[in-house]
């Protein structure tokens, strides 16, 4: 998936951080601030765009999860025989 995002300067990114610190602070959980603050950047940004481009990471995670159960199996039954 291509989405653009917006670019945003160091001090733009900080007023970005105060502003779901503030929120976080009258109780608000951090997932809602930051969708909240995003939200807010892209109705009001009228700077350049960053075109990103996102991969399917599900995929990937369910491979390297089944490796990795794979070789702790295969650890796990080196201890046995050892044993």
């Amino acid at each position: 998936m291509i989405s653009g995002l917006p670019a945003l300067s160091l001090e733009q990114q900080q007023q970005a951080v105060e502003r779901i610190q503030e929120l976080m602070a009258d109780g608000m959980s951090s997932g809602q601030a930051i969708q909240l603050v995003a939200a807010e950047i892209r109705e009001t940004h009228t700077g350049e765009m960053i075109a990103v481009r996102f991969d399917d990471e599900d995929e990937d995670e369910d491979e390297e999860g089944e490796e990795n159960a794979r070789e702790r199996a295969d650890y796990d039954d080196a201890d046995d025989e050892e044993e």
